[in-house]
């Protein structure tokens, strides 16, 4: 299982302590200090297309009007803060964010 997202998120902060509790060993990628490879991005574009990108967050919104209306690839490459996080990859599956159907797709009990 890998987690994408930066160390100062409360959301991945959050997700990470939640999944160590449920007796999961997360990899927790820092996408800022570690970034992403191109294939990388283009996984994640192809998984969630630009839910991918999080619009509200403040990287998003210091982007001049031409990165604003690129691609999602392009945003992320040029900023990778502007991902909504986080991203987590567990057995082949992708999950976006850390809300209720996350949770209850990666906390439930084995069996």
């Amino acid at each position: 299982m890998t987690l994408y997202g930066i160390p100062t998120c409360d959301t991945c902060r959050k997700a990470l302590a939640a999944l160590r509790a449920a007796g999961l060993d997360p990899v927790f990628r820092d996408v800022r200090a570690d970034p992403l490879s191109q294939a990388e991005i283009a996984r994640i574009v192809d998984e969630f297309g630009s839910r991918a990108i999080n619009r509200t967050s403040p990287s998003f919104r210091s982007f001049n009007a031409f990165l604003r209306e690129s691609e999602p690839e392009a945003q992320m490459a040029a900023q990778p803060t502007v991902m909504k996080r986080p991203v987590i990859e567990h057995d082949g599956r992708w999950y976006l964010g850390w809300d209720a159907e996350v949770q209850a797709a990666l906390l439930q009990p084995a069996g």
